[in-house]
């Protein structure tokens, strides 16, 4: 698989709290923030050679999620390869509301990994590019 672009997404218990944690007592520089009708939802930050985002679980099973964002250029030719190599699919790829394609996959130990297709005309490509 060629990545494309890669972060670590956490869904923290406490949004607010970690994303303070973060930007000021860490002191990583904050890449981009997107939101939901004015409400921050989501805070992506530099780390090095990938990024680190936090964004807020949706529901009580997400909190304290820990997933492995992995861009590719061609998430459908992905999925039929790792489902042929027997990786365990639990999402195929579908186009999310944001506008991003996305597969739902686990590794051996159950970490969870989101396979990403970003399409040409959306908004983060401008960034990713």
């Amino acid at each position: 698989m060629e990545v494309l672009s890669s972060r670590v997404l956490i869904s923290p218990v406490d949004f607010e709290r970690s994303v303070a944690f973060y930007e000021d007592t860490l002191g990583l520089t904050i890449y981009r923030e997107y939101g939901v009708d004015g409400r921050r939802t989501g805070v992506v930050f530099f780390l090095g050679g990938g990024h680190l985002e936090l964004s807020r679980p949706r529901g009580k099973a997400g909190q304290g999620r820990v997933t492995f964002w992995l861009q590719v250029a061609d998430v459908t030719a992905e999925h039929e390869r790792l489902a042929a190599a027997g990786v365990t699919i639990t999402e195929p790829p579908r186009r999310r509301p944001w506008g991003l394609i996305e597969m739902l996959a686990t590794d051996p130990d159950g970490h969870r990994l989101c396979i990403v297709e970003v399409p040409e005309d959306h908004p983060i490509r401008r960034r990713l590019d």
